[in-house]
Order: structure tokens, then sequence, then C-alpha cells
């Protein structure tokens, strides 16, 4: 390009050429541009350099990104979302239209190059949402995710098309218009896997009953959109250009998918295999990854696909989960989805050009997008309901089917990059996309609720029932990793499981979902051998196997495995509970402390699960602070010290009943301090004829009982206020490996008033909160009986416990 005084300083320019689906732009640039070290103090200027407009687009892009999101977080809206909306505010719809700000910051030559970043960041982010996807579960996929996903997808097609066929013999439409229309009636009707993963997750419910079907109805739509959608677009491009040949490019591409699946895949396997199990991986292997994908999106583009289509199908084949597919998405996913990705979608948004709407097509073009959704939509629903899900979870369903994401957009771009579609139609696709996932957020958020199964009162599921009627004992125990086995099983052991009072447990090991898609509640063994899920914790299993063989005459056991969210745990933690019909769930405290008293490590995470569990458990809960000592049954020692605190309330008479029962254990002594004030005042004591205090009389039952055991102490301590309850507590802190109290006591009584002040942790309530201070040494087990109006056991829900699977 000869240099004039016009074009001097400029980096770039461009202009219209003729392309061969219509008029392309073609860009000219300086061969000098590349980088830039005049100081702007000589009189230089960065912008007319390619690397410090590069800079500039991505700083302008953080903060207009941050900024909209701002505004759209309250909505429940998602980052894509505002960072495709900042590029329509950076695009030619706005910004743009000054001429100074689109010269030095969007200038064609800076738009090509970061473009290519975008698509390489892209490209990464398919494959690790590749990565995360276990494709071995396409087969658990039920009858009901089969025919919801296919008839979705169906049906999306079949309105579309009827819209179509209707309006193109009313009203006349342009050539290229109507040749294009097919394409979108195909590529409407998409449900991408990873883009509803990703929104499960993001509002907290990818593990829920509806979650769960939603990640597989996705999956099979997904197979049958992306079949569809490359023959659609082969096929439209031959016909409009006539070059029938290119329909031997589906060939190639089918043989481009074998060799993924049946030559890379040994061969990253056999790299995958040969890491030492626990080491970390290599950076040699990330190199060779990232060669092989490079080389896959290569060959792609070579064959008239996305570069995104390689590396995505490269993803799947590579094994997800700890420890390869988890190392992988650990350290290419900062770079790919926080620097590289916001640029694609906001180059998805400066595409996006409102001044190509016209009236006259437009309103035909949106009449036939939104007849896909609302088939989409409808066959959803239909099918659903008629697989039996609820109405409400169906809905809910529907539009979760309906909302798009990164596999739409990349899509989109394909087709108006192609020439199939025109920026008019591009243009409706998005604003149409973002209106209506935006919308399908919002609803679903405020519509579905994992808790609600277990918010239906019926009846109580506590341990003081099981005493009551006389059956076995039930227990879920939770562990999230292995310094909790020791302390679980003491407790599980002085729980004193016989022959004639059995104890049927229920281990869930619980972990974080690292490098997958999918949340996964499954059980540990199936026809006798332990599952893959399960390999990752199999000393936890080993323990839990030889503590059970050991009693196999006086319990039962089973194992089962959470992969989930922190954000979203409780919901397996409560779904295992309700469907195992347990009386008492158990779960680890958050800190952990080393031998000599300090707090080892502090899991803020996991008293989020906590807190979840104890406001929404359709049972009674115990949260259990070990301070890690190894005393008890398992080293030997004669007798487990149990102490129980009890100042009255539903808690501590749930505490008592299970402290109780473990006094019937030949190992244990137990020592319970019925703390009471020093007055006699009635209104206080609560003790009249016609309204017995149901404190006094489960205290005066436990009383007659402990007198004929000589391992039980009875001691009753009145005191004047909260001073009194806590010299109490220091006075008894020496000789015991096991304090015992309720959660809830009355916060305005004398014995508890003013303790509040000092609480850190209210999931513990009062008193617990000060057993787990450091000012102590023994363990201690704070417990909440099932609290009234919540989480009453529905018995019509109780399933087998094999469907948890």
């Amino acid at each position: 390009m000869e240099e004039t005084e016009s074009t001097r300083g400029l980096m770039s320019s461009a202009g219209l050429v003729p392309g061969p689906y219509g008029e392309e732009t073609m860009v000219c640039q300086k061969t000098h541009i590349s980088n830039s070290r005049v100081s702007i103090w000589f009189g230089g200027d960065p912008f007319a350099y390619s690397t410090p407009v590069l800079f500039a687009q991505f700083v302008l892009i953080f903060l207009v990104t941050r900024s909209v999101f701002i505004f759209l977080k309250p909505l429940r809206q998602n980052l894509m979302s505002a960072q495709i909306i900042a590029g329509i505010i950076m695009g030619p719809s706005f910004l743009a239209h000054y001429r100074s700000y689109a010269r030095k910051l969007l200038p064609p030559g800076g738009n090509m190059i970061l473009s290519t970043a975008a698509d390489i960041g892209l490209m990464l982010h398919l494959f690790l949402l590749g990565v995360q996807i276990d494709v071995t579960m396409l087969k658990k996929a039920g009858r009901s995710a089969m025919l919801i996903g296919t008839v979705g997808f169906a049906l999306a097609i079949v309105l579309g098309g009827l819209a179509l066929a209707t309006l193109a013999h009313v009203i006349k439409l342009d050539d290229r218009l109507l040749r294009s229309l097919p394409v979108v009636v195909a590529v409407n009707s998409i449900s991408s896997f990873p883009v509803t993963t990703s929104l499960l997750a993001d509002l907290n419910i990818l593990n829920s009953e509806m979650g769960r079907l939603a990640s597989f109805t996705s999956m099979v739509g997904d197979l049958c959109s992306y079949f569809v959608a490359t023959v659609m677009a082969k096929v439209t491009i031959a016909i409009r250009t006539s070059q029938w040949g290119l329909l031997w490019s589906l060939f190639w591409i089918a043989v481009y998918l074998l060799a993924i699946v049946f030559l890379l895949r040994p061969l990253i396997l056999l790299v995958a295999n040969r890491i030492p199990e626990g080491a970390p991986i290599k950076e040699s292997h990330i190199v060779f990854i990232l060669v092989i994908l490079f080389a896959c999106g290569f060959c792609a583009e070579v064959l008239g696909q996305h570069s995104g289509v390689g590396s995505f199908i490269l993803g799947m084949v590579v094994p997800d989960g700890p420890p390869f597919g988890e190392s992988l998405v650990y350290k290419l996913e900062a770079m790919s989805n926080g620097l590289l990705l916001p640029a694609k979608f906001v180059i998805t948004g400066l595409n996006v050009n409102l001044s190509s709407i016209k009236s006259s097509s437009a309103a035909i073009v949106e009449l036939i997008i939104i007849f896909g959704y609302i088939g989409k939509f409808l066959g959803t629903l239909a099918t659903s309901y008629y697989c039996s899900v609820p109405l409400g979870d169906a809905v809910c369903l529907s539009l979760v089917m309906c909302c798009k994401g990164i596999i739409d957009i990349s899509v989109y771009n394909i087709l108006v990059g192609e020439g199939v579609v025109d920026h008019q139609v591009y243009t409706l696709l998005i604003l149409t996309m973002l209106v209506i996932t935006g919308m399908s957020r919002i609803l679903v958020g405020h519509l579905y609720d994992p808790s609600r199964r277990y918010m239906v009162q019926t009846t109580r599921s506590s341990i003081q029932d099981s005493r009551r009627h006389n059956v076995d004992l039930r227990m879920l125990v939770c562990i999230h990793n292995e310094d909790h086995v020791p302390t679980i099983i003491n407790l599980l052991e002085a729980s004193n499981p016989t022959k004639n009072s059995p104890i049927s447990i229920f281990v869930l090991n619980l972990m974080e979902l690292k490098g997958r898609a999918v949340a996964v509640l499954v059980p540990n063994f199936r026809k006798g051998r332990l599952t893959s899920t399960a390999k990752h914790s199999k000393h936890i299993v080993n323990a839990f196997s030889y503590y059970a063989r050991e009693n196999q005459d006086s319990m039962f056991l089973q194992h089962f495995t959470a992969m989930a969210p922190y954000s979203s745990m409780h919901d397996d933690i409560c779904t295992l509970a309700l469907d195992a019909n347990v009386n008492i769930l158990i779960v680890p405290f958050h800190k952990q402390w080393t031998v000599d008293g300090k707090v080892g490590n502090d899991f803020h995470s996991i008293q989020i699960v906590n807190q979840n569990v104890i406001n929404r458990a359709p049972c009674s809960v115990g949260v259990l602070v070990d301070r890690n000592q190894k005393t008890g049954f398992l080293t030997g020692q004669f007798f487990f010290r149990i102490a129980l605190l009890f100042l009255g309330g539903a808690d501590d008479r749930e505490a008592l009943a299970y402290a109780s029962r473990m006094a019937d254990h030949p190992k244990v002594t137990l020592t319970v301090a019925w703390i009471r004030m020093r007055t006699n005042d009635a209104s206080i004591r609560k003790e009249t004829v016609g309204d017995p205090d149901p404190d006094i009389e489960m205290m005066d039952e436990f009383r007659a009982n402990a007198m004929r055991k000589k391992r039980i102490v009875f001691k009753e301590e009145k005191v004047e206020d909260a001073v009194g309850t806590t010299e109490v507590i220091h006075s008894m802190e020496d000789g015991f490996d096991l304090f015992m109290v309720g959660r809830h006591h009355d916060p305005y009584s004398p014995l508890t008033l003013g303790l509040t002040d000092w609480s850190e942790c209210p999931e513990l309530g009062v008193i617990g909160d000060m057993l787990a201070s450091s000012d102590f040494r023994f363990s201690a087990l704070v417990v909440q009986q099932q609290p009234s109006g919540t989480g009453f056991l529905n018995t019509n829900l109780i399933r087998p416990i094999s469907s948890c699977t």
C-alpha cells in the first residue's frame, strides 16, 4: 500500500472486495508496525503500532466488561452476557461511531490480531470443556433423557421449519435470506452440553435431580445437533456454489474424528497412565498435549471446520478428572478463560450491528427464531411431563434447554464468516440469545429450589424417634479427607452397634468437582468391584470396609462418592439422607487442629457446606469437631470418655438420646452435667400439671436409668448466669475424649446471655462454638434435631438406595 497524506499515521486500512459468498473486508497493513519503541515524549504514536493497540484492547475489554457486569450480576446474568453487551457498546452500534476511537482502538489490522488471540482462547476453552466431559456418561443416560433430548431437538426443527414454510408462501423473501433460514432453524435447535452444565453450575443446581436430567438431556441433544448442523451447513454451501464436491468433506470429517478416537486417544492414555499416582503432571506433558491440540485445530481448518471442533473432540478423549484432566484444566483455564476467551465474546458483540436490522425482513427472521425456541420449550416440556417429571421441574428443565452459550456463539460466528447468514440474521440471533438466556436464568433461579423436596411435613426423623419406635439407627457420615476417618470410626464404634440393635451406616466421600463437567453421586462398589470414581479415595473405602467386616453381625454399611461444587454439595448430602431415611448425619467441622492444639487448616468451603446442611437436612445433624486426638478404640484405650452438657431444648434432648445409646457400650463412660438456674422460679421450670416440661421428663427418666449403671455419672450444676455456665465447662475440660451438646439454646436465657457476642461459628451454636475454641483439647459433637417446619421426611419420596446412582 503506497503511503499518502491521508494514510500516513494509520497502521492499516480496509476496504470491500468481492468474496466467494459476497463482499468481504480486505485489510492492508504496513509491515513495520508490529512493535513500537517510539516514546510518546518524542512524538511517537503508540496507536500506530499493533502491540500497544492489542494491550489497550485487552485493558478496555476488561474495564468495560466488568463495568457492565456490575449491573447484570444482581439479575443473575453471567460474565459471558456482560462481555457480549460490552462488545455491542464498543462496536459500530455505539462507540465505534466516533472515528477517532475506531481508528485508534479498533483498526482493521488490530482487530485481526485480537481475533487471532480470541480464536486461540476459544480453541483452548473448547478443549478444556471437552476434557471435563466423561463420554461414558452417555451410557448412563436413561430413557427419559434420551426421549426428552431427541423430541426437544426435533420439535424445535419442526416448528421452525413450519414457520419458515408458511412465511415463504405468504411473503416474498430474498433468495439469499431464503437459503440461509433453514440453517438458522437447524442451529437454533441446539442445546449444548457444555453450555447447559456451565449454566447449572452458575445456578448451583448442577447436582440436583433436574440438573442431572438436564445434563444427560443436553448430551443427547448435542449429538443430534452437531450432526444435523454440520450436514446442513455443507449442503447449503454446496447448493449455493454448485460445488457438490464439498460433500466429500463430510467423509473426511468422519475420518478425522475416527483418527482422534482410535489413534490419538490411545497415545494420550499411554502418557496419562505413565504418570505415577499422586505425582503432578509434568510441563513436558502439557506441551505435548498442546502440540497435539494445535495439530488437530490445523487439520480441522483444512477440512473446512472450525479449529474449535477438533479441540473439543480431542478434549473428550482426554481422561477427565484427577490427576490428568484436573491438572490440564488448572494450568490452562486461567489463560484461556480469564484473558483470551473474553476477547472472543467481545468480538461477537463488535460484529453486532443494530443498523443492519431492516424492519421488513427482520420481523420474519425473528419470528422463525422465536418459533425455534418455542419448539424447544414445548418439546422438552411435553416429553418431560410424559416421563413423570413434576410440572415445575419440567418447566425449569425446558427453560434450561432454551439457553445458549459459547458453542452456539461459535456456530453463529462460523455461519456469518462463511457467508451462510448475513449480518442482520447474525445480529438477531445474538440479541435473541441474550434476551431468552437472560430471562431463563432469572426464572430458573426463582422457580427451582432443589431443597424443596426436603421441606415436606409428615414425620420427623431423629435419634429420639428411632429409640421411641424401637427401630434400627441409620446414620450418614460425610468424609472430606483421610484425616476425618479415625475419629469418625471411633464415633461409630461408640454408637454401640450390636446384634440386637444394629446400625445402618452410609459413608459419603465428598470431593470438589474438578476437571469434570457433570456432578456425580454413585456407590463405590458395583458388582463387588470398586468403581473408577472411588479409586481416588480407596484408602478411605478400605478403612471403612475393614471396620464393617469386623462388625458384620451388628452393622450394615454402604459407600458412596459425591463429586460436586462446594456451593451445591449439600444437595447430594441431603438427597442421600432423604433416600436412605437416616436418623442423623455427621459432618466434619471445617477446622483441623495440629497436635499442639493450634488450628492447622481452615476450610471455609466446608463451613459453607455445613451451614447449608444444617439449614436443609431432612434429619438430625451432628457437627464433629475433631481435635486430632489419637485415643479411643483405635489405640486400645480401655474407656472412651464422653461428657454431655444439658441446658435444655430439643437439640439437647436429641444429644442426650444419642449419648444414652452410647452409654450402653461396655467401653464407654458417660458424664452428664445438667446445668440449671439456681432459682426455683416456676416460669423457668415450666413444670405444671397441664404442661409438663419435656426437658425435666427426659432427665428424670435418664436419671432413673443412670442409677443402675456404674459407668454413668450424673450431676446437676446450678448456676446464676453465663459466667457460671462457663465455669462448669472449664471444670470438666480434663479427662474427656468427646464432649456432646445441643446446637440451639435460648439466646435470652441467663445461662447463655452474653456468650453470643464471642461466637465465631454460628453453625455450632453458642456452647458448641465455645467448645470448638482453642481453649480446649477434646473433640466435640454438636447435635441439632431436625427443626420443626423444615426438612420433615416424606415417606412417599423414599426410593431404593440404588436409585441414587
